[in-house]
């Protein structure tokens, strides 16, 4: 039996989605999507269109930069490659997403396929709950969950498809709620902060809140106040980052703003040190570009570390001395900054900004998304390191819509 192309590379990009979420190692799973994206341009035709090109162009040029400071430093060879696929992994996933798709050629499957595979993504998650966790407490759910990005735009896919397309994904309306309960059970299981934040900037760029206009510029001050106000909520109660439950997790939610910005910390004082420890990152980074100017410019290069000062336990075996030296930081900005200096920072907010802005051109499903990833980019970076995170996903997605929305862009025209 002939297996068709679209249902080949729909099953190829599913495999590679659930691998990126649930293959430990992301070296692996750059060196599988290199592998797979190599067989494709032996197998198949390769066309990029320029407009493809010109907007993944300022992340080739950054992924380049980084080989300009690892010139200028002694370093292992070991760490520049695991950051050589940290930085290319990115490409990789724009690049897996735009061609599997320019092959497909088939939007409506490629919405479905990423619902199919966020609620198979959502049964996972379910079944590591109820069988490995038992839903003892929120510390303990959110040890078996931390993020799914993935799951969180299966939802909006599906809650939203119709609202742009005027179609439905599935015909049958109980199967299509059943799936929207279980996606967003699944979602607010994950007890995540950056999920909650990136949620709200779909939720308002859907609505074309994010738009520069006096009813945009209202609705994102309402957002702000209301952050504000909640916040100040939060400020005003007593809340033990010991208890478990939902009182954790809101003192998470407290201390967020703090975790990123403060770098003023005792690092004998653990419990201050664990509570802001993407600000001491920073503050580490900053001070070694310190002592060698031209990092400022052109960065520390692949294979650089960050000396910490003191063994911290971020290992998972309790016999392990620790880690005095890391490669890769919570705080993106900072990480990018450091390893491949201001002008690939530049250069990565001109990506992202990119993005933002395509909602103004022309406003569709595709043009939505894409500009919400851009925003979502923005915060998460500072965060999770965006789209350098080792297990992001939405980047193949982003792909896709960029097929996708090239397309619909000439056929408008």
């Amino acid at each position: 039996m002939k297996v068709k192309s679209k249902e080949f590379y729909s099953a190829l990009f599913i495999i590679i989605i659930l691998l990126q979420l649930y293959l430990p190692s992301f070296k692996a799973n750059v060196l599988f999507q290199v592998f797979i994206l190599g067989l494709f341009f032996l197998f198949e035709k390769v066309q990029i269109n320029k407009l493809f090109f010109k907007t993944i162009l300022p992340i080739l040029i950054l992924f380049l930069l980084g080989f300009v400071g690892f010139l200028f430093n002694k370093v292992i060879f070991f760490n520049v490659f695991k950051d050589i696929f940290h930085f290319l992994k990115p490409i990789t996933g724009l690049l897996i997403g735009y061609f599997f798709y320019r092959k497909i050629d088939d939007f409506k499957m490629f919405v479905k396929t990423i619902v199919i595979v966020g609620l198979l993504s959502a049964v996972i998650h379910f079944g590591i709950l109820f069988f490995i966790s038992g839903f003892s407490s929120v510390n303990e759910i959110r040890e078996f969950g931390r993020d799914n990005f993935l799951e969180l735009f299966s939802l909006f896919f599906l809650l939203f498809y119709k609202k742009f397309q005027n179609d439905t994904l599935f015909k049958n309306q109980f199967q299509h709620f059943f799936f929207v309960v279980l996606l967003f059970a699944s979602n607010v299981l994950y007890f995540s902060r950056t999920m909650i934040v990136v949620a709200i900037i779909l939720l308002i760029t859907i609505y074309g809140y994010t738009i520069i206009t006096k009813r945009g510029l209202r609705i994102i001050g309402v957002v702000f106040v209301t952050i504000l106000v909640f916040y100040g909520y939060l400020f005003s109660i007593k809340i033990s980052r010991t208890q478990p439950g939902l009182e954790s997790f809101l003192y998470k939610v407290k201390n967020a703003p703090s975790e990123i910005f403060k770098t003023k910390i005792d690092r004998e004082n653990h419990k201050d040190l664990w509570d802001h420890w993407r600000g001491y990152e920073a503050k580490r980074a900053f001070s070694l570009m310190e002592k060698d100017p031209k990092s400022y410019v052109i960065g520390t290069g692949y294979g650089s570390l960050v000396n910490l000062k003191f063994f911290a336990p971020l290992t998972e075996n309790y016999k392990d001395k620790g880690i005095k030296y890391i490669s890769e930081l919570h705080n993106g900005y900072v990480y990018i900054y450091y390893k491949t200096g201001i002008f690939s920072l530049f250069l990565y907010l001109v990506f992202l900004i990119n993005l933002y802005i395509k909602i103004y051109y022309n406003k569709n499903f595709e043009t939505y998304f894409i500009s919400a990833i851009g925003v979502a980019f923005l915060f998460t970076t500072l965060t999770i390191t965006g789209m350098y995170n080792s297990r992001d996903v939405i980047v193949f997605l982003l792909g896709a819509l960029l097929f996708f929305e090239k397309k619909s862009k000439t056929t408008t025209n």
